[in-house]
């Protein structure tokens, strides 16, 4: 943390070069909740969660540079924070979140680094999106689609634009954070821990659509089994969303396919709405099930949260949610947490956010 404090005291006593833009940005988000059902014994606990409250914390820098005819030089630093103890996010990385270069012109933006794939720019359409109570507690990895060593590309046209990503080394962390998967490649095997994403997306003010191809290849000593570049983890998403008048309606699938020495297929459907009931008051409410193929081990997730706006950076809100496990299933409602097998678990949390 320190380290980091004095790297931005030293952009800002450098000041911006010659025709630079540096931007200092970040949200600082928390919440305290009560959860049910956290073990097998049925006990309850009450916690400010890590990960998000309404949404993932963050620290951040982005620069341009204008090169002259349209082209510019970008870069930008982004560190995922948890806000309860003050530590780091992301597996505990300097810049966990963003660590990318490139350049930018009227064709679109090329960039190298760790950088958000196109699973997470879909990701965007959903009504709860990073949420402490969203699909990230069906799918963790759907708000922490990242990837490292990655080449990057996205171009806006009109109201369509396209983006794909493409790794060398996946995921350079084992064991930490909710999607660390230990596969950072960049290997003699020309498949171990690569990783492609591709999207397609719409978007006007009555509607929208995104369609998003993600696969990812195993290595030697990655988790979640998939320990061979042979072996693959595959997600297919299709997101949309709906404006009647100023209500947003939203909702999309997410088929995945984990082919490795045991293979594992599931379907995950939403659907959400957001409605403000007043300037100031906005109600998000989604309902999400995941549905695993040949197996009674489903869960189904229902949450809603209201939010309102002190100003229009800051935020108090408060959110509730259930979690319904079945089978052997035993998907927590809050990241980070447990639940015991087969449990429906339950959550109210209460928070704050500041935008700056």
């Amino acid at each position: 943390m320190h380290a980091r404090l004095a790297l931005i005291a030293l952009l800002l006593a450098a000041g911006p070069a010659q025709a630079q833009n540096v931007t200092i940005y970040g949200i600082a988000d928390l919440a305290i909740e009560h959860l049910t059902r956290v073990n097998a014994a049925g006990d309850s606990i009450q916690r400010m969660p890590n990960l998000s409250g309404s949404v993932p914390s963050r620290l951040g820098l982005r620069g341009s540079e204008d090169l002259g005819g349209g082209l510019r030089a970008i870069f930008q630093l982004e560190s995922g924070i948890g806000m309860d103890t003050g530590g780091l996010g992301n597996g505990g990385r300097f810049w966990g979140r963003m660590a990318f270069v490139g350049l930018s012109g009227s064709w679109g933006t090329l960039s190298l680094g760790r950088m958000a794939n196109m699973t997470f720019a879909a990701a965007g359409i959903e009504t709860l999106g990073g949420n402490l109570y969203s699909n990230a507690s069906l799918d963790p990895y759907i708000p922490n689609a990242r990837s490292d060593n990655s080449i990057g590309y996205q171009g806006q046209f009109g109201a369509f634009s396209l983006g794909a990503t493409y790794s060398l080394g996946r995921d350079t962390v084992n064991g930490l954070g909710p999607a660390a998967t230990n596969c950072a490649g960049e290997a003699a095997d020309s498949k171990a821990c690569r990783q492609w994403t591709l999207m397609g997306r719409y978007d006007s003010k009555p509607y929208g659509l995104a369609l998003v191809h993600d696969r990812m290849h195993g290595g030697p000593g990655a988790t979640m089994g998939l320990g061979s570049s042979a072996y693959t983890d595959t997600r297919n998403t299709l997101n949309g969303y709906l404006m009647l008048g100023q209500t947003k309606l939203t909702a999309g699938a997410l088929l995945r396919e984990r082919r490795t020495a045991t293979n594992f297929e599931s379907t995950l459907l939403f659907a959400g709405v957001s409605h403000p009931l007043s300037p100031q008051l906005t109600l998000d409410a989604q309902l999400s099930r995941l549905d695993v193929k040949n197996s009674a081990d489903d869960a189904q997730l229902l949450a809603a949260r209201l939010v309102y706006a002190l100003s229009k950076r800051s935020a108090v809100y408060a959110m509730a949610g259930q979690m319904r496990n079945r089978g052997r299933s035993a998907l927590s409602l809050s990241a980070g947490a447990t639940v015991g097998m087969g449990m429906t678990q339950s959550g109210l949390a209460m928070g704050m956010r500041q935008v700056f």
